[in-house]
């Protein structure tokens, strides 16, 4: 290879990083599909890892405090209710790039905004009664999670704040899954930035104190993402209204459209209990290790998991490439390039999944350290990253093909994927391994990759049959 030929190669990805970081209104449905899915991946896989580095941060500064191993248990126990808030959130997110890209594929931007911010209007009126519950019963949900007396009276308030605040991930994760469905991941992207900038500053400065600011502990790092959404979700209002899109919003788009509302709700009702199925076998398997573990068995496998999710998540950005354009191409009567899209972004997601999984075996052990002062937390941490880490590839493409399910509408297959992968073999499995035969912690990290393994090759069977294509929205 010439020298001038790697320089025009180099020069053409930087071109297309440029391009898709500046986010430019293109028609996905008419360039090249390898240069579709990056120009999308790359703002998307920013963007989830923004998202990751708000439980990193938060793990970080906790994990130094006195009683890190309540700080660090509390973090991880409540990210596990969070995530309830999460599936209900990323659902309707679901359902929402569905909707919008299909409208923008069919080239009708406007009935695209008002089915985003419908969504939005749905979203919040759920989030209601689970953030007053959460609140009032935030010490109750950690004693009933696995949480010693201690520990749960010492991160109520940082539960209180987390769930109080709850309207705002809803918020933040729902504008963000309508300019992706307008093929605008930048804006995404950016909004996640942001709010990690000012989380990142202020995380710190409430957590350890400084100056004439006191140093509320736990209860600061709760304060401080609060607040970092908060200023996400501000930007992402602003481009909605001011900016120069494809999306134009009034005030009258939030007006409740039953008939709209119903369409939506027939689309995300699949796509949210698909993720609350998820995330309540995520709940079990926390309690799990915390009965079985202690303590620090607990705060050793929040800390892997929140490691996990850091890598995990960019890779479900990178999957989101395969939402998008399913769904715009479905809706320009493009078939055959939605599948072949798919097998794209699928191929990209493997070569990422897999270099992560060698990073996680090699570097687990000073990774921790990092993260944790304590050896008994971190020993189980290590083992935990470890073990995970084997399901690496199987979660790349088994990601893709969920959200390729979801794009084109298809909400109902990747929830009953879930629900038998999860509830009929993962928790069983978990359950039998770590209590009838001792394994402890260490059997619920082995019945992650296997129920991980298992679901990838049920949603390549289902992916061939090709049923997905026929999904009105």
């Amino acid at each position: 290879m010439t020298i001038t030929h790697k320089t025009d190669r180099f020069s053409r990805f930087t071109n297309l990083l440029k391009q898709s970081l500046k986010g430019e209104n293109i028609d996905f449905t008419t360039i090249s599909i390898r240069r579709a899915v990056l120009l999308l991946a790359i703002p998307m896989m920013l963007e989830m890892m923004m998202e990751s580095v708000f439980a990193l941060v938060d793990l970080y500064f906790v994990g130094h405090l006195k009683n890190s191993s309540f700080a660090v248990q509390t973090v991880g126990l409540t990210e596990s209710v969070l995530s309830i808030i999460y599936s209900v959130a990323i659902g309707m997110s679901m359902a929402a790039t569905a909707v919008v890209a299909r409208r923008v594929g069919e080239k009708d931007p406007d009935a695209a905004s008002r089915a985003g911010m419908q969504a939005i209007v749905i979203a919040l009126i759920i989030n209601i009664p689970i953030a007053i519950l959460g609140i009032i019963f935030a010490k109750d949900i950690l004693l009933l999670m696995g949480s010693s007396e201690a520990s749960a009276e010492y991160g109520q308030t940082f539960m209180k704040i987390q769930m109080g605040s709850s309207f705002v991930i809803m918020m933040l994760f729902l504008f963000n899954g309508v300019f992706r469905g307008a093929g605008n991941a930048a804006i995404a992207m950016r909004s996640l930035w942001i709010a990690n900038i000012f989380n990142i500053i202020l995380c710190p400065l409430l957590i350890l104190g400084w100056g004439p600011i006191p140093a509320f502990g736990l209860t600061g790092a709760a304060i401080a993402t609060a607040l970092g959404r908060s200023t996400g979700v501000i930007y992402q209002l602003y481009n909605l209204f001011k900016g120069k899109g494809i999306l134009k919003v009034a005030a009258s788009y939030f007006v409740p459209d039953f008939d709209q509302i119903k369409a939506i709700i027939k689309v995300a009702a699949p796509g949210i209990m698909q993720f609350v199925i998820a995330s309540c076998s995520w709940i079990f398997l926390a309690e799990l290790v915390a009965t079985t573990g202690g303590d620090e068995g607990s705060a050793g496998y929040q800390s892997a998991i929140r490691i996990m999710m850091f890598f995990m998540l960019p890779a479900w950005g990178l999957s989101g490439a395969a939402a998008t354009l399913v769904g715009q191409h479905l809706g320009a009567k493009m078939t055959e390039r939605a599948e072949r899209s798919v097998f794209v972004t699928a191929k990209f997601n493997v070569i990422y999944m897999g270099s992560i999984m060698v990073i996680c075996l090699l570097a687990a052990d000073p990774m921790m350290w990092f993260f944790t002062n304590n050896a008994d937390v971190h020993d189980i941490a290590v083992e935990a990253i470890r073990i995970l880490s084997a399901g690496y590839i199987f979660y790349g493409i088994g990601m893709v093909l969920l959200n390729a399910f979801n794009g084109a509408g298809d909400t109902r297959t990747p929830t009953w994927v879930n629900f038998f992968g999860f509830w009929t073999f993962q928790i069983p499995l978990a359950y039998l391994l770590a209590k009838y035969y001792n394994f402890g912690p260490t059997g619920v990290f082995i019945a992650i990759p296997a129920a991980e393994t298992l679901m990838t090759i049920a949603a390549v069977i289902l992916f061939r049959r090709g049923r997905w294509k026929k999904t009105t929205v």
